[in-house]
C-alpha cells in the first residue's frame, strides 16, 4: 500500500512539474514568436491584415516613411477600424477615407493596442496627431482641424519616424 502511495506521489509530482514548466515556457515562446514576427516586414497571419495600399509620409519633398495599409472607405469599415486586433506590426496601419473634409473624432472602443491617430486634411497635410491613445477608451479623440483622411498606426510611430503636424502623406 505504501509503495502505491509513493508511486502515486511521484506521478502527481511529475504532472505538477510539467504543468508548472509549461506555465512558464508558453508565455516565453509566444513572446518570442511575436517579436520575431515584428522584425519581419510582413504582418503575421494572426493579425488578419490585408494590404490594400500604401501610405508615404513626406516633409519638404523628402520621404520619411512608407507603410502598408488597409483602407476603410465606407461607414462599416470606418466603424470597425483596428478593433479586436491584439497586435499590428510597425510597418502597417489603416487609412480612413471620408467623402468630405470636416472635424473628425475617433475613439478606442474595442481597440486593445495603443495607437497614434494622424488627422490629415483634403490637401493631404497632417493637421494633428493624437499620440499614444488609450486602449478601450470611449472618449472622443478629436482632430484639431478639418480632416478628410486619418491614418492609424502603432503608438509611438510618429515619434520613431519624426512625423509632425505640417508633414504630408500620399497614397
Amino acid at each position: 500500500m505504501r509503495k502505491r502511495q509513493s508511486v502515486l506521489a511521484y506521478i502527481l509530482l511529475g504532472v505538477f512539474l510539467l504543468g508548472g514548466l509549461s506555465y512558464f515556457l508558453v508565455p516565453f515562446l509566444t513572446t518570442r514568436n511575436k517579436s520575431e514576427s515584428k522584425s519581419s516586414n510582413s504582418a503575421p497571419a494572426s493579425v488578419n491584415f490585408t494590404k490594400e495600399g500604401e501610405v508615404t509620409f513626406w516633409r519638404d519633398g523628402k520621404k520619411l516613411r512608407k507603410i502598408d495599409v488597409e483602407i476603410a472607405e465606407n461607414q462599416a469599415e470606418r466603424s470597425k477600424g483596428l478593433m479586436y486586433r491584439p497586435y499590428i506590426p510597425d510597418s502597417v496601419g489603416m487609412l480612413f477615407i471620408f467623402e468630405q473634409s470636416a472635424p473628425q473624432g475617433f475613439w478606442m472602443k474595442n481597440t486593445s493596442i495603443p495607437l497614434d491617430i494622424i488627422y490629415v486634411d483634403e490637401n493631404k497635410k497632417i493637421v494633428s496627431i493624437a499620440k499614444n491613445t488609450k486602449p478601450y477608451s470611449e472618449e472622443s479623440i478629436p482632430s484639431l482641424g478639418n480632416a478628410q483622411y486619418v491614418v492609424e498606426v502603432n503608438a509611438g510611430f510618429s515619434e520613431r519616424n519624426n512625423i509632425i503636424t505640417g508633414d504630408a502623406i500620399s497614397f
